[in-house]
């Protein structure tokens, strides 16, 4: 009776100990409405940016400028937002362990070694979620299209 009782309340009022799908449905929540805004879209939403800067890739065409605001980094392609750095998302903090986004994403990542994916479903096109890791917290946190890189 005792294990049925436990059981009952562990079931009903405890948390699952188990990693938890961190999204399903349609991209309808920030930071994933981000993507694929127009430069119009983000000044009439956000303001002016903090701060602009560069961001230089490995070839001439991958450099983006960067809207800095609080909300994260907005990196522009040809007048679209294509990426967002963040400090947060489905509850994951950079500083955090990397356990802890592995509990919250659950089976769907892809475990790259420093870095681990999580594709978004839902939206007029691919999303994918990419935290970096450093010595073993999350030190980077990012929602781009991946068709953009």
């Amino acid at each position: 009776m005792r294990f049925l009782v436990i059981t009952f309340f562990l079931i009903f009022f405890c948390p699952p100990l188990f990693s938890q799908p961190a999204f399903s449905g349609d991209i309808k929540e920030e930071p994933f409405t981000f993507i694929g805004m127009t430069l119009e879209d983000v000044f009439n939403r956000f303001g002016m940016p903090r701060t602009v800067y560069v961001a230089r890739g490995e070839e001439h065409w991958q450099d983006d400028v960067v809207f800095v605001y609080n909300e994260g980094e907005f990196y522009i392609f040809r007048n679209r937002v294509w990426k967002v750095g963040l400090n947060s998302v489905f509850g994951i903090n950079t500083g955090d362990v990397r356990a802890v986004a592995l509990l919250v994403l659950g089976d769907r990542v892809r475990d790259e070694g420093d870095f681990i994916l999580y594709n978004i479903p839902g939206g007029g096109w691919p999303v994918t979620l990419r935290i970096n890791f450093l010595a073993g917290r999350v030190s980077a946190i990012f929602v781009f299209r991946p068709d953009f890189q």
